[in-house]
């Protein structure tokens, strides 16, 4: 449990209320530098575990938790900053809630959670790369267009991929589910 991986995702979390204190007070360029460490501490936390075999279940939970969390408290913030809408608050969120609500279901049949799909990281990264973009936005001039612009492209794309990930995980949980329940019947001597 105590990999170097596992620590590493253990300090983006503790990073999370760091992140958000700093949003909330407007000091935009140290919460963009602390967004940094945190995109470069997932990248290293996963090419980590890889090179010294370090991967574990924990690891497997930590590092989307952190990636949530932080995607949670970023769109919070910036909605209450005005620079994004409510509705992609609620586009986000609402994914997540559905995909707790049959994670419950999946864990409640012992099913467990499934394996996180390539399409669900890729709209995860994204939208990692969306907001801090957003954030950039609000500076004045070029980099305040451009950025806006960019963070924007990568906002749509982001949610397209997230939803289309849920998607996959929905069809996944309804065939485990089938399978599950036509196992039990066989094991029953009932017929289909």
């Amino acid at each position: 449990m105590l990999t170097y991986p596992n620590l590493i995702s253990a300090l983006r979390l503790l990073l999370v209320p760091v992140f958000a204190i700093l949003l909330i007070q407007g000091q935009d360029t140290w919460a963009l530098g602390v967004l940094a460490v945190s995109g470069a501490s997932d990248w290293l936390d996963g090419k980590l575990a890889r090179a010294l075999d370090q991967g574990s279940r924990l690891g497997e939970l930590l590092d989307p938790a952190a990636d949530r969390l932080f995607i949670l408290v970023t769109l919070v913030v910036l909605a209450v900053r005005d620079v994004v809408p409510l509705w992609l608050v609620a586009v986000i969120v609402g994914r997540d809630l559905l995909l707790t609500v049959v994670l419950a279901v999946l864990v409640k049949t012992q099913i467990g959670p499934l394996p996180v799909h390539f399409v669900g990281k890729a709209g995860t990264f994204a939208l990692l790369y969306a907001f801090p973009l957003l954030l950039l936005a609000q500076w004045p001039g070029t980099v305040g267009l451009v950025a806006g612009i960019v963070g924007w492209a990568f906002a749509w794309w982001g949610v397209a991929l997230y939803w289309l990930a849920a998607a996959v995980y929905l069809f996944q949980a309804v065939r485990e589910l089938r399978r599950r329940r036509d196992a039990a019947a066989t094991a029953g001597g009932g017929t289909s």
